[in-house]
């Protein structure tokens, strides 16, 4: 797969520090929201239709690192919104790399070429920029032309400065394997690092209800795909485990606590796509959450989510207590890295 030795070392060693703990929940990646605003309407997501007041708010770097220290997740993902768009977010980036914590930028690219000179390359910074398909359909689901062609200049321009690059791709309906297939290629030339890939979860709010997989109709484009993919040396910013779950051939359930989301509310309720409330600390969200309410067969919200926020956890906690298992896994899906 994708995913750094160092990454694999430190989520490793640190399940096997919460096990001697006997810790029954705890996080591995950290979601952080510092903003909702968005330079972008895309499609499927819902959060640039919050209210002025909302979407003027940030939080705070004190804020940002008092949430990661407090989560102690070995990675964090700082999402968004447009992180790009928050005024300190050189300055919150340079506190993790001080921390040396392993974090992802999520970017849609649009301010990759203003704001590059506020950064430096380190190996604990990872640019994930959004590219949800072949020029015109990215552009559609987005909502503005010519973003593709920008995404993948910033892709160029990260590279060539030396940061490390991952993209982050959301199918929906029409996507086939063929034109899944034209993305890895193309985005596997641009040398990014690895590529995350999730089937779209169906926002409430969201602009397109049309769009969004049935968890079968997700299972039958990831079988093609990775069918289609074999020998094609992509490389996937997930474990072995997670994208056999993804073709139906692992029946997971969802850890939700496993990647909790931190925004300008507070901590959210129960996980970064449903919101049920917020809790003002993170031990009170693992403590006052009702996780038993949530997860496929138990929550109709949940009936078609196959989201790495929720299921790579259980994929990685499987990976590790069942180390043979996850070998097997790894060869037999090697084409694809």
């Amino acid at each position: 797969m994708g995913i750094p030795l160092i990454q694999k070392a430190r989520i490793g060693a640190y399940i096997f520090r919460q096990g001697f703990k006997n810790n029954g929940r705890f996080p591995l990646v950290l979601m952080l929201e510092p903003l909702f605003r968005c330079n972008l309407r895309c499609k499927g997501c819902g959060k640039i239709d919050y209210p002025a007041e909302i979407l003027k708010k940030i939080m705070s770097p004190e804020e940002c690192i008092a949430a990661v220290e407090e989560c102690g997740a070995p990675v964090v993902s700082i999402a968004g919104g447009e992180p790009l768009l928050h005024p300190q977010i050189a300055m919150i980036t340079r506190e993790l790399i001080a921390r040396k914590k392993l974090f992802y930028l999520c970017t849609n690219s649009l301010l990759v070429e203003k704001r590059i000179k506020e950064f430096e390359p380190s190996p604990y910074l990872t640019f994930n920029v959004h590219v949800d398909g072949m020029n015109e359909r990215h552009d559609e689901r987005v909502g503005l032309k010519g973003v593709f062609d920008r995404a993948v200049a910033a892709i160029r321009l990260l590279v060539s400065h030396g940061f490390r690059v991952t993209t982050n791709t959301t199918l929906f309906k029409g996507e086939t394997a063929e034109s899944a297939g034209e993305l890895f290629d193309l985005l596997t030339t641009l040398n990014v690092e690895a590529m995350t890939i999730a089937s779209a979860f169906n926002y409430e709010n969201a602009s397109d209800q049309e769009n969004f997989f049935k968890r079968d109709e997700a299972i039958s484009l990831f079988r093609s795909i990775f069918e289609h993919g074999k020998n094609c040396n992509w490389k996937f910013n997930h474990s072995s485990l997670y994208l056999d779950f993804l073709a139906g051939n692992q029946d997971y359930p969802c850890l939700p606590w496993g990647n909790p989301t931190r925004n300008i509310f507070g901590w959210q309720k129960p996980c970064y796509l449903l919101n049920d409330g917020y809790e003002p600390t993170f031990q009170s969200l693992i403590k006052n959450t009702d996780w038993s309410r949530y997860g496929v067969g138990r929550d109709p919200r949940c009936t078609h989510c196959m989201l790495h926020c929720g299921f790579e956890p259980t994929a990685v906690m499987d990976s590790v207590k069942n180390p043979f298992k996850a070998l097997k896994t790894h060869l037999k899906v090697a084409g694809i890295r």
